[in-house]
């Protein structure tokens, strides 16, 4: 800017001495004045080129400004020179040949300077008229420039708002840049309005790029507010940057998963819970909702409570509270379609937002792409954030590029190892080999802890161990298996990338087995139990029956009504729907008690001691054992899978399944936040974790799949219970459906329902799915 400053400050000089830049003359003989003018144009030029070359090489932008400048410059120069008086001529000339040329060039002279006395005129007013507004003098330049200046003028605002995108992109420093954004700002502020158009026009386009820049300013302090508006990103930035990416997928994972739960709780409690509480029939109405006379003594017990017995069996938790009216309220709602169709809904949903999720991540690179070049120059040199002003904030910054390096440190000299291809594939088919030997004696236990705990339910003389012995064996198996999988797993010594997936596989498969070995003991109790259900309902008509006669006979009038029996004294049927869901919350529950005493004495107490006894002991604790414990990834990660699985199957059976699993969720993040941050040490091979995260999805998605299967088992084959749930008095669940069409549906629909419901389509639906 200096230096176009001071070229237009010596043009003008020069200008009006008579001197222009290319050295011409205003007055004065051509024969005298013209040798000297150009020699001292061409120095002052030549003076000028110099300098303007060595502020060119500092300074290509400042080039780029400059140049249209100089245009408008010139474009003043040669207006002042046109207007400007000549001068007289010089004493030493003859007479003769003063009148000679008076005589010849007189009239033309005159002319030019009575053309320039009214040019200067006019440019005199011009200057006087003008206010001091920078509007009305933009105005004037408007009209003073031609369609090429016009046109060049609007290049230049183009460029300069490209500039103005691009400039965090340019390798300068802070100043220049500060110093070329300003500058930049108000050329754009000041020309770019003038240029869409004249009176009207020029307004309106003003008002356009107003409202234009208000709207991106909208929209980027609304995406500013909808960032802060994620939940716990701060804490899942904090331990990505002190544990790495691999523990900071995990608490996204915990994030989604909390989302996805908060959706099915709102499904099933808009739908379902509260239809039901509002609508329909109050507890103590009917047998459902009431505690046999044998039970009330013990209903409220802590014991029986921490059981889920007594009061909490016939609530809205269980299935077996909901009435069987078809439609219930003024509104007449269908609840038991609404059961039905939530129960199903549930799956629905969850299958496309994991399969949406898992498209929306296949774009993103994952952390084992082999493609990246250069990376510790790219990590040395742009790691760092320079707009950080928080010392807290500058720390994690030190901590996140730090464990970054250590990251592609580990992935680097896993690129460059040599191995002994034999010995290793002897290694890893002994610890396949290994593992499945394990998985199979998992299996074993858990059928026998189920027969065992169906020969224990015809027993009254039992302990609290052997009620809660299948829970236990289950919990006891998820602790020790995934830490033995690890040990086993030392033997491959796989990238630690490849390592986690192995593992989060090993225990998936650890999981899957002892779920469906649960599973497959519990249908066959639920067999037993319809097997008594028959004999019960044959015992409650014939104690109907009998109670009518009595009464009858008793007064002596045939057609006198009995009073009702009392709810409490009604015989009841086992109600195996509610017996599967007690066991599916039970064991949820069991699950959070154990995962959360696991972290507080493993991780905890563990810490503590090696914090406060690594001082009077015998040897280093932090360096050999106990050590500080480190984060279990797979182990965790598997446990929300495994955990998500039991809320699939078991929602349709106690639909307050899924808010108890809602809390879950909410408390695990604040409190595994609290014990990786406070209890646990970075991993010794910190690695990066695939950014997708579709790995996880891809277990989430066959659990979803698998969990299916018992739900539809249930809704298409098995007969629901006489007395309890609201599908009692029909003879399979689907029945519902079936009923709604034909009563409520045009005849056509039924028809095509029908051919939909073909096994010919559904199959190949099925297989599709797979």
């Amino acid at each position: 800017m200096l230096t176009m400053h001071w070229y237009v400050l010596c043009s003008a000089n020069l200008t009006a001495v008579g001197i222009d830049i290319d050295g011409e003359v205003g007055t004065g003989s051509e024969e005298d004045t013209k040798p000297k003018a150009n020699g001292r144009g061409r120095q002052a030029a030549g003076r000028r080129g110099k300098k303007m070359e060595s502020e060119d090489a500092e300074d290509d932008e400042d080039k780029d400004d400059e140049a249209p400048r100089n245009k408008r410059a010139a474009n003043r120069r040669k207006a002042g020179k046109k207007a400007k008086d000549t001068e007289d001529e010089s004493e030493g000339e003859s007479k003769a040949g003063g009148r000679g040329r008076n005589k010849k060039g007189g009239g033309k002279k005159g002319k030019e300077e009575q053309k320039g006395k009214g040019k200067g005129k006019d440019d005199k007013k011009k200057k006087k008229g003008k206010g001091s507004s920078s509007d009305s003098k933009t105005d004037s330049d408007e009209e003073s420039m031609s369609e090429g200046e016009l046109a060049r003028l609007t290049e230049e605002v183009e460029e300069k708002k490209k500039l103005i995108a691009i400039i965090r992109t340019k390798p300068w420093r802070m100043k220049r840049r500060l110093t070329v954004l300003k500058e930049s700002q108000e050329f754009v502020d000041k020309f770019e309005g003038a240029l869409g158009g004249k009176g009207k026009g020029r307004a309106w386009f003003a008002y356009k790029m107003m409202m234009k820049k208000k709207w991106m300013k909208f929209q980027k302090d609304f995406e500013n507010f909808r960032t802060s508006c994620i939940p716990w990103d701060r804490k899942i930035k904090e331990v990505e940057c002190h544990f790495g990416s691999s523990v900071a997928s995990y608490f996204m994972f915990l994030r989604w998963m909390y989302g996805l739960n908060l959706v099915l709780f709102s499904l099933t409690f808009g739908l379902v819970v509260l239809p039901e509480v509002l609508m329909g029939l109050p507890y103590g109405s009917i047998p459902r909702k009431t505690v046999p006379r044998a039970e009330q003594p013990t209903a409220m017990d802590y014991s029986v409570l921490m059981d889920f017995n007594g009061y909490c069996k016939y609530s809205v938790l269980f299935y077996g509270y909901y009435n069987d009216q078809r439609t219930v309220g003024p509104l007449k709602f269908r609840l038991p379609l609404s059961y039905l169709l939530v129960g199903i809904g549930s799956f629905g949903y969850s299958l496309m937002v994991i399969i949406r999720t898992m498209a929306k991540n296949q774009d993103v690179g994952g952390g084992d792409d082999a493609d990246n070049e250069f990376t510790f120059s790219w990590k040395m040199f742009t790691s760092w954030d320079y707009l950080i002003g928080n010392p807290e904030t500058a720390d994690n910054k030190y901590a996140s590029v730090t464990t970054s390096f250590k990251e592609s440190i580990v992935d680097e000299q896993e690129n460059q190892k040599d191995e002994n291809i034999h010995l290793r594939r002897f290694l890893r088919v002994l610890a396949n080999f290994m593992i499945t030997c394990t998985l199979g004696g998992s299996g074993y236990l858990i059928f026998f802890a189920v027969s065992r705990s169906q020969e224990f339910a015809n027993r009254d003389d039992i302990g609290w161990y052997e009620k809660n012995e299948v829970e236990i064996i289950m919990s006891l198996l998820g602790l020790v298996c995934p830490p033995l999988f690890e040990t086993i797993a030392e033997l491959e010594d796989n990238h630690p990338r490849i390592a986690l997936k192995y593992q989060l596989g090993r225990v998936f498969a650890l999981f899957l087995g002892n779920l469906y070995t649960f599973l497959f003991a519990l249908f066959d109790e639920v067999n037993n139990k319809l097997e008594e259900e028959v004999d019960i309902k044959n015992n409650s008509v014939w104690f109907l029956k009998e109670y009518l006669a009595n009464f009858s006979m008793y007064n002596n009038d045939s057609e006198a009504t009995a009073p009702p029996i009392n709810p409490a004294d009604a015989i009841r049927g086992p109600c195996w729907e509610t017996s599967v869901g007690l066991e599916f919350v039970k064991l949820t529950v069991s699950d959070i008690q154990v995962t959360y005493l696991t972290i507080l004495i493993g991780d905890f107490l563990r810490a503590f001691i090696v914090r406060f006894l690594n001082y009077c002991w015998c040897w280093d604790l932090e360096a050999g054992f106990p050590s500080y414990g480190e984060f279990d990834i797979s182990g965790n990660v598997l446990g929300l899978v495994f955990n998500q699985g039991m809320i699939w199957m078991g929602a349709f059976y106690a639909p307050g399944l899924v808010g108890i699993n809602v809390l879950r969720l909410l408390s695990s993040m604040y409190y595994q936040c609290w014990a990786v941050m406070c209890c646990n040490v970075p991993h010794e091979r910190v690695f990066k974790a695939s950014k997708s995260n579709n790995f996880y999805m891809g277990l989430l998605l066959l659990i979803l799949f698998l969990s299916l299967l018992p739900v539809v088992y249930t809704i298409m084959s098995l007969p629901p219970s006489f007395d309890c749930g609201p599908f009692s008095g029909k003879a399979k669940m689907i029945d519902v459906v079936m009923e709604t069409i034909a009563l409520d549906l045009p005849a056509f629909i039924g028809t095509l329902f029908g051919y939909v419901a073909n096994p010919g389509l559904i199959i190949p639906g099925v297989l599709l799915m797979v």
